[in-house]
């Protein structure tokens, strides 16, 4: 008697995870699902957060006291490249090649609020409603920061 193989689906989600450091944030991007995701772009629109957030990757410009360029600490090889990331923009874009599961990209970079009494330190609170906007062949799918500064996003299945 011949035995029928199912394939059964996995998950794919992707955790989002701001560290608020001196003088560099962290952003950590982990996939905790469990297959690889390929050709996607992660969007980080830090504009609709409570606290106006920007990047603040210059001297001059909109930030304040200290800055801190874009830089990848770990997952360079995840990405097709690094984004050019201009002093008080308050989004970027990351171009994923490819993300293994429990693999993670992490990058620091100085943001700074614009309506709270301390510019150069962020909470969490801060960055609630910022949101992350994950895209792959043709479908966005987003999810917004919390206060404890972790957005979810829950994506599509996929075959194993």
């Amino acid at each position: 008697m011949a035995s029928l193989a199912l394939s059964t689906p996995a998950w794919a989600d992707l955790r989002v995870t701001f560290t608020e450091g001196a003088p560099k944030d962290r952003f950590t991007l982990l996939n905790t699902g469990a297959c690889a995701l390929e050709d996607a772009t992660v969007v980080l629109d830090l504009s609709p957060s409570k606290g106006g957030l920007i990047f603040d990757v210059t001297a001059q410009g909109a930030g304040v006291q200290v800055f801190q360029p874009f830089e990848v600490v770990s997952g360079q090889e995840a990405l097709t490249n690094a984004p050019q990331v201009q002093d008080g923009q308050s989004a970027l874009t990351l171009d994923i090649r490819s993300l293994a599961p429990n693999a993670a990209i992490a990058f620091t970079i100085d943001v700074d609020d614009t309506i709270g009494q301390r510019e150069i330190t962020v909470t969490g609170s801060e960055i609630d409603g910022a949101t992350v906007s994950y895209s792959q062949g043709g479908q966005t799918l987003s999810a917004p920061f919390t206060g404890s500064a972790v957005a979810e996003v829950a994506l599509s299945g996929c075959l194993s």
